[in-house]
């Protein structure tokens, strides 16, 4: 995949020296509690290692990039896209900012916009979807900033940290892309 350019960042190809910054935040409580259940048990260099490799060699249908500083590249956090459905013309989200002094600072945001567009400018996909637990209001902001609007709910999907959570479902569609992105 070809390197995306933002004005503070760029999305880039993985690489090994990825592996220290991802170790920084993949068993980090505040980090994670806001992701999937992959990250219910410890992990492992190992199994991060393997993680990192595996879609180094292309080995996982999971496509993405890493979200680095413009100037210098270093890792930020990743992007990734799941569940490519090139039939019906969708797809599925992943972020996370991994180093916690970018948290807030609108990192995020600009990271989903320029995948938007290459979502639905260079893949012609139309749809672009992703889950976001219900406490997790920064990211929901930034869903909402994005364009995503909620198209459903779960309740109660998920116990975290003591109690039930609801998992949210967003989308977006090319055309309201386009609509958001008139010029």
């Amino acid at each position: 995949m070809p390197r995306l350019i933002g004005d503070r960042i760029i999305l880039r190809e993985y690489c090994k020296e990825d592996l220290k910054f991802m170790r920084q935040w993949c068993n980090d409580p505040e980090i994670v509690d806001n992701l999937s259940d992959i990250f219910l048990f410890p992990h492992t260099v190992n199994g991060t290692e393997q993680y990192l490799n595996s879609i180094l060699e292309g080995n996982t249908e999971q496509k993405g990039f890493v979200i680095a500083h413009k100037d210098t590249e270093e890792y930020i956090g990743q992007i990734d896209l799941f569940r490519i459905d090139w039939k019906n013309r969708s797809t599925e989200l992943g972020i996370v900012i991994g180093i916690k002094e970018y948290l807030g600072n609108g990192y995020g945001t600009e990271a989903i916009k320029i995948l938007q567009d290459f979502v639905f400018n260079r893949l012609n996909l139309n749809r672009l979807q992703l889950e976001v637990h219900d406490f997790n209001e920064r990211a929901y902001r930034c869903y909402l900033k994005c364009g995503f609007k909620e198209e459903g709910r779960l309740r109660e999907k998920n116990f975290v940290n003591g109690r039930y959570s609801d998992t949210i479902y967003m989308g977006i569609l090319k055309r309201e892309y386009e609509e958001l992105n008139k010029q």
